[in-house]
């Protein structure tokens, strides 16, 4: 088994759900305005990776492909997750949902969806059907994999077939990993290589992590996370490992832009040199608010991306297409 890629690979997937990602930790109220703001995000980042000729991998949920709150309802699944805590269940919050994009655009974006399916340089992969939390007290590989058998046949409905996942809030679950291939998915997001990223549930996470996670950012304190071609390999599916989460722009925090930067671009250098993985994530909505921002320092990731492309072949790639290209080389 080769240890290094033929050339290093750059991996961007985003988490694209909505209010459906976040509805039970914030409201409408205090983070509306992220939501709605996708309606902008999603459309710059697209113009932003084209300019730049970079892939995305967008990791959708599953009753985003809904156009309407009837066609959502009639693709859920019979068994549903039944979470000891009641409210992490999005079905039982049903009764707030309007009828459709127009109406309620914190649950609906089939619009966005399509501006992302007519660009046939991105993938559309799965964060589940319904933002499915794979460590939670009360979830069950059953209804797991009535989850992502949902998820997959209302994208069959739209004419994508879904290979990859990410899972949701990064709730890494190694005993899933055999329910995802049966259904068909043959890679997945794994977290960065630190107990800082080790998948958590919401009752186990801690501030101390969030805090050192948060200095991770600026600071090296956990390396550069970058893979090798034999530990994306090394699972039953591929593990499409995370290396660096985006965090969103913050005037607050503005003056540790710089770091922020050269954090990223450190990492990215080291995975060109050394043939590795470098995979970068974020949520649209990270970009929902300070747009322009947001939009500028990804600008200054990808223009580094393009100078990493020049001087050492590093290329930008899918999940699935990293897949596809490991499969036909081995």
């Amino acid at each position: 088994m080769s240890v290094a890629f033929d050339t290093g690979k750059f991996v961007i997937s985003l988490d694209f759900e909505l209010f459906w990602g976040v509805r039970d930790k914030r409201t409408i109220e205090n983070y509306g305005t992220n939501i709605l703001g996708v309606q902008l995000a999603i459309p710059a980042m697209l113009s932003l990776f084209e300019k730049y000729g970079v892939k995305g991998t967008f990791s959708t949920v599953g009753f985003l492909f809904a156009k309407n709150k009837e066609e959502l309802l009639a693709s859920c699944p019979e068994m549903k997750p039944l979470y000891h805590e009641a409210n992490l269940s999005p079905y039982n919050s049903f009764d707030a949902v309007g009828n459709n994009e127009q109406d309620d655009p914190y649950h609906f974006g089939y619009s966005l969806l399509q501006q992302i399916k007519e660009n046939n340089n991105h993938e559309i992969g799965t964060h589940t059907f319904c933002h499915y939390y794979c460590l939670e007290p009360g979830q069950t590989p059953e209804a797991f994999r009535q989850d992502l058998l949902a998820a997959k046949k209302i994208a069959a409905t739209r004419g994508i077939i879904v290979r990859s996942l990410v899972f949701p809030r990064n709730q890494f679950n190694e005993e899933y990993l055999s329910v995802c291939r049966e259904v068909g998915i043959d890679s997945y997001r794994g977290n960065p290589t630190s107990w800082l990223y080790a998948g958590r549930n919401k009752n186990d996470e801690s501030l101390l992590r969030r805090a050192f996670r948060f200095v991770d950012t600026y600071l090296n304190l956990t390396g550069h996370h970058c893979h090798t071609k034999e530990y994306v390999m090394s699972s039953l599916l591929l593990n499409i490992a995370a290396s660096r989460f985006l965090r969103p722009f913050s005037h607050k925090l503005a003056i540790l832009d710089g770091l922020r930067l050269r954090r990223i671009k450190r990492a990215m250098l080291h995975a060109a040199k050394q043939k590795k993985l470098f995979h970068l994530w974020w949520h649209p909505h990270n970009f929902g608010v300070n747009l322009q921002q947001n939009i500028n320092f990804l600008e200054k990731i990808l223009q580094y991306f393009q100078q990493l492309q020049r001087d050492y072949q590093f290329s930008s790639i899918t999940m699935s297409g990293l897949n596809d290209e490991i499969s036909q080389k081995g």
